[in-house]
């Protein structure tokens, strides 16, 4: 007979161990289950998911870029333009002429510098005489110093407006060459060694070429004058008598011919 009572119907059935789907969740004491990542992988995400491994990268590299600025920003402060900034504007003119006669003297120095240089390798090298060379360095020296004069003299007029500007040809001529410039000119770049070195190669395919070439025209020419050689010797060889035979005459001079050409 079937149930009367409508409640029985709705009701769930409950086992002994409860709702397993639940169980299976929600469980207490279970972890959760990660995804396993080799520990040869050294960025976030792959190319074929798209995680932004190659965004973090960026920023990462970024953020060691901006580090390292602000290491050398702290090393070297950046030096403030004191003549544009800091000096009032009716006192420029004289800090600028002060820097430029500074600027003056340093170049004096160094024509004097490089000069003694070269005195000290003339010396060494036994080439000319000390006398002259000491003259003549007195001479540029007292040029070099009326230079300085006259260069002040024109920066301080430069405060009426009449300032010129000393030629930087000159001051090129006048200083010598030193060894270490001398070099330093000398010294070749990777274009010119590169250059050089396709000039170096491409002669030598040449020289290759054409001693290939002259060793084929002679040997071509030694084949050619052998089979002619053969040819001469296969005519002499190959006569016959009228009766069809080998003409033993012919073969015999030929052979007497060749004897005696041996024994010369």
């Amino acid at each position: 007979m079937a149930p009367t009572d409508q409640k029985t119907k709705n009701e769930k059935f409950a086992g002994k161990e409860g709702d397993l789907a639940k169980t299976k969740s929600g469980a207490k004491g279970v972890k959760k289950k990660r995804k396993w990542i080799s520990d040869q992988k050294l960025f976030k995400g792959s190319v074929k998911e798209g995680q932004g491994f190659a965004f973090n990268r960026k920023q990462k590299v970024k953020h060691e870029y901006n580090k390292l600025l602000r290491k050398e920003k702290k090393k070297n402060p950046g030096s403030k333009n004191l003549y544009k900034e800091e000096y009032p504007e009716h006192l420029r003119h004289l800090y600028e002429a002060e820097a430029e006669k500074l600027k003056k003297e340093a170049w004096t120095n160094r024509v004097n510098r490089s000069k003694l240089r070269m005195k000290g390798q003339a010396k060494e090298m036994g080439e000319g005489d000390g006398e002259e060379e000491d003259d003549d360095e007195a001479q540029q020296t007292e040029a070099a110093g009326e230079e300085v004069v006259s260069g002040g003299s024109e920066l301080k007029e430069s405060v009426s407006g009449n300032q010129a500007e000393p030629t930087s040809a000159s001051q090129s001529e006048s200083l010598p060459m030193s060894n270490r410039m001398r070099k330093k000119m000398e010294r070749k770049n990777s274009y010119q060694k590169t250059k050089e070195e396709f000039e170096r190669i491409q002669e030598k395919r040449r020289k290759k070429k054409e001693e290939y070439l002259k060793n084929k025209q002679q040997k071509e020419e030694a084949i050619q004058k052998y089979k002619q050689k053969k040819m001469e010797t296969f005519q002499i060889l190959n006569k016959k008598t009228k009766k069809g035979q080998p003409n033993l005459n012919l073969q015999m001079e030929y052979l007497l011919q060749k004897i005696q050409g041996s024994g010369k």
